[in-house]
């Protein structure tokens, strides 16, 4: 009797889709404001990007340290996982290398403001995204989305500062930014630019400087690798409270990536920084940051339409996704 098709399967059969999620990922992941872990969920993957990095545990790396490498490939869903890597490092190269992204949203760059409205579009679209996955709004789902949005307009409101450049520091902001990269809602990018090491770290990937480069990884690894169990051991339990809550992030993370700002800057290092920024409403219409909006929410609803088509297909694997009881 045939059992079905395996998860080796389904994972090979699915490579050229867990790439293009990837790709999806890894262009937001650049994005401050932006989550990566939102693209996840619009894309279907979450749940199955949750498994595959919980399937690095413990047993799995005493079969490495026995160089068991049977065993070790039989248990990590490396194929998932080799694909979507590959996808990321294609999407993050596209916007460091190709589009320039670090130096389009500096203060003084006149791209700055429709930059802005684009990445306002995806993150209202990404807001509206995870709003679909909440299984039943209840009053204190509702209660989590006003505290999350608290939450967020008060990080968002933090001022950058200037932080060292020692690897253990660097250390340190890959394993918090790795964190926030993998909840969706909360993008790794603005924490880097909060820490002040957004267009520090962004610009060693872009010229390959492996001092930065390896600490900044190394970090990401551990952060991932722990961060994950928690998140998901929590959405196991209170999903769509935990979904509420990050749409509320989402809402309260808009007042800093609102397109209209006007900008304080003082010079750290020789180099301006900004310390400040003030949202305020245009006095006139502007046609161009309103296609720009436009498009940035048009790109995370069309990501979220195909997916959701694909599942109807049954093109897509089976996911855990779970919501907790009604209260």
């Amino acid at each position: 009797m045939s059992e079905g098709p395996t998860l080796r399967d389904i994972e090979a059969k699915d490579a050229p889709y867990t790439v293009f999620s990837g790709f999806c990922m890894g262009t937001a992941d650049v994005v401050p404001g932006v989550s990566g872990g939102t693209m996840a969920v619009a894309l279907g993957i979450y749940h199955q990007l949750l498994a595959a990095i919980t399937s690095a545990n413990r047993d799995a790396l005493t079969r490495l340290f026995r160089r068991d490498l049977r065993g070790l490939l039989g248990m990590i869903h490396w194929r998932f996982l080799g694909a979507l890597l590959f996808g990321v490092a294609l999407g993050v190269g596209l916007m460091v290398k190709v589009v320039k992204l670090p130096t389009l949203v500096v203060a003084s760059s006149p791209h700055r403001p429709l930059v802005y409205a684009i990445f306002f579009g995806m993150v209202l679209g990404s807001a509206f995204t995870l709003s679909r996955h909440v299984g039943k709004w209840t009053p204190h789902r509702f209660g989590a989305v006003v505290g999350g949005a608290g939450v967020g307009f008060a990080v968002v409101n933090l001022v950058p500062v200037s932080t060292p450049d020692h690897a253990a520091f660097v250390f340190l902001c890959g394993a918090v930014a790795i964190c926030a990269m993998l909840l969706p809602g909360l993008s790794g990018s603005f924490i880097l630019l909060i820490l002040g090491k957004y267009a520090y770290i962004l610009g060693a990937i872009s010229t390959l400087q492996l001092g930065v480069i390896v600490p900044f990884g190394l970090g990401c690894a551990v952060g991932l690798l722990s961060f994950s169990r928690l998140l998901k051991w929590l959405l196991d339990r209170w999903h769509d409270t935990m979904l509420a809550g990050l749409i509320g992030l989402l809402v309260g993370s808009l007042w800093r990536i609102w397109p209209y700002q006007h900008i304080t800057e003082v010079v750290v290092r020789h180099k301006p920084r900004a310390v400040g920024a003030t949202p305020y409403l245009p006095e006139s219409f502007d046609l161009t940051l309103a296609i720009a909006f436009a498009m940035g929410l048009a790109f995370v609803v069309a990501v979220e339409i195909f997916a959701a088509r694909r599942a109807a297909r049954g093109d897509a694997p089976e996911h855990d996704e779970k919501a907790e009881p009604d209260a």
